[in-house]
Formats: structure tokens, sequence, C-alpha cells
């Protein structure tokens, strides 16, 4: 097929590969306008933008697609289809309707659960068993289109959010690919999604990353592996915003949430206890959690700041 391929972060330039593949022809990619990053704020592109360049495939990065110019442009390309991954803005109907086939969505979850922005994060926040790649026909709602293929992935009890990620990146490169096949054959037809079982999956803010002692251990537990790689979660001590990267559950005693339990960093919680196994002190690497100990004490009976 002739493809417009619209996408921005990681997560999609798996599925833009797959579609080279199979011997679509991208014929443009439309992505997120490049933006400062790193230390030096240089402006850098998006990773799907960067990798469409290697490719030698034309970049849109237009902020709005709401314009008569834009849109125009859109069409002018005279696609079979526009697949979409993660791409980051609003597709207004004269675009939607634009591609002879219309427009693809690779979703990140088993819609109609997690709609929206974060659904590999709010996956595991809400101690869900699953997620999974949904292939969606777009339509003007947020992500509320019919849908021409599911497929779920397990939520290990350690995943984490970027460990899920990149499972569902895999998955979404190969189901879209059979989608389209199977559009082109007439094999597939989109069917309308449950009315039941609809939740929304916020965007992510990286407020969310403080600690909250007062939770019980569980949810701690998976706003840890949940906020991983980002935002990242992290409490306070002596002036020192200290990240947790990995940690589990424990055995501890009753006590006040946030009072340090014994010299292994143990963490009295509203309900159980979690310790801390790799952690980031501010410019410094990440390290397991004696590590840190031995060169920064956290003796028994302090109290971590919390919510």
């Amino acid at each position: 097929m002739r493809l417009i391929f619209m996408g921005s972060p990681v997560f999609s330039v798996a599925i833009l590969e797959a579609l080279i593949a199979a011997g679509h022809s991208v014929v443009a990619c439309y992505a997120q306008p490049p933006k400062p990053a790193g230390r030096g704020h240089r402006v850098q592109p998006c990773p799907v933008h960067a990798r469409a360049d290697a490719l030698g495939i034309p970049v849109r990065t237009p902020r709005s697609l709401r314009t008569a110019e834009v849109q125009a442009e859109f069409g002018a390309f005279a696609a079979d289809a526009a697949v979409v991954a993660a791409y980051g803005l609003i597709l207004p109907a004269p675009v939607l309707a634009a591609p002879r086939l219309g427009c693809i969505n690779v979703h990140a979850s088993l819609l109609p659960r997690w709609r929206g922005a974060a659904p590999i994060q709010r996956a595991i926040l809400a101690g869900d068993a699953r997620s999974g790649v949904t292939i969606m026909q777009m339509d003007e709602g947020l992500d509320t289109g019919p849908m021409l293929l599911a497929e779920a992935v397990p939520i290990g009890p350690r995943m984490t959010a970027g460990e899920l990620h990149d499972a569902l990146s895999r998955l979404g490169a190969r189901l879209v690919v059979a989608a389209l096949d199977g559009i082109a054959t007439g094999r597939l037809h989109p069917e309308p999604q449950p009315a039941e079982g609809v939740t929304y999956a916020a965007k992510l803010d990286r407020s969310e990353g403080r600690i909250d002692w007062g939770s019980d251990a569980d949810a701690i537990d998976r706003a840890v592996r949940a906020l991983n790689p980002w935002p990242g979660t992290w409490f306070e001590l002596a002036g020192e915003r200290i990240r947790v990267l990995a940690g589990e559950p424990a055995a501890g005693r009753a006590a006040p949430p946030g009072t340090v339990l014994d010299d292994r960093l143990t963490v009295a919680c509203g309900n159980g206890a979690f310790r801390p196994q790799r952690l980031q002190r501010p410019g410094r690497a990440p390290v397991e959690a004696d590590a840190l100990l031995r060169g920064f004490p956290i003796v028994a009976g302090t109290i971590l700041s919390g919510r």
C-alpha cells in the first residue's frame, strides 16, 4: 500500500520499520516538531523523525492539522491509508477522511480499557494482569473507533513500564502489518468496541513520582514499576531528591508511614513495608541499596518524606 506514517516516540519506530520491511511504500512521515533536549537543550528531532530521515522518507512536523494548507498537503499524498502510532496530535475529520482506506491506529491497550495518553503506565498502576495492542479504525473520538485486531500480553509481577512498552511496540509492529494485509484482502472488517469496560489513561504528571508512604506497599511497588523510566519515583531526605529505580514489598513491623525500619532500608507504608533496592542520588550513577547506604547512611528511625 501507499502509506502515510504518523508517530513520534521510540514506541513508534519499530512500527515504521515493520511497514517498510513488509514492502509498503511510506510516502511521508508526520511527527512532532523538533524540541530542545539533553543538558545542552539543543533542538533535536523526535525518534520517528530521525529514523525517517535515515530512511529517506519525507517528514512533516506541523504543530496542528487543522489548517486548510496542512490538510491539502496531507491529501495530496494520495495515500491508501495512514498508520498512526503515538503521534501526539488530534486528527480532524478532513485528515481522517483523506486516505482511501482511512486512518489505522496502533493503540497500546486492549480497548476499550485505557483509552487515552498513558495506557501502559496506567495498566501497571491499576494492577492489571494483562495489557495488549489494539489495531483500530480511527474516528473523531478519543480511541473510540471500531477494532480490526487485538492481542494480549501478560503483565509480569516485576514488569516495568519500560519492559511492557518494548513488548507492545514489537507486538504493534506485527499486528499492524497483519491488519493491513487483512484489509487489502477483505478478510478483516472493523467491529465496534464493547460499550462496557471503558477506562481513561490520563497523561502522566511528574508529581505522580513522589512516593506516598501512606499507600500500601503493593501500590508503591506498582508505582515504582509503572513510572520507570519516566517520570521515575522518588523521596526526599537531607535536602536531596533520591530516585527509587527498583524495589519490592517486604516484611516489616507497624510504624508511622515513611519510617525506616532497619539497616536494609525497609520502609513502613500505610499497609505493609517496601524495600528500595536500586536508587540514585542527584548527579550520581544508580547504585544498589547497600552501596548507597555505605556512603549515605539512612539509619533505622529516619522518617522519609512523602505526600
